[in-house]
């Protein structure tokens, strides 16, 4: 299982990212919210979308979570 975090900020398209704990991305993130372990990515989105109807996996750490 992984720790994953959402980014609090949305990207220009208005998605809220969601990296997992280690992703060189998300040492960029300013404000994060935790959103704790998950066995996969897509767990860690359905949590996100709890908090932003909005969210996507990372391109670079959750890829099969990656839409747009």
């Amino acid at each position: 299982m992984a720790k994953y975090y959402v980014n609090n900020t949305a990207q220009s398209n208005g998605d809220h990212e969601v990296h997992e704990d280690g992703c060189y991305w998300l040492t960029l993130v300013v404000s994060k919210k935790d959103l704790g372990f998950h066995s996969n990515c897509k767990s860690a989105v359905t949590e996100a979308k709890k908090t932003y109807k909005k969210s996507n996996g990372c391109i670079h750490c959750s890829e099969e979570c990656h839409t747009s």
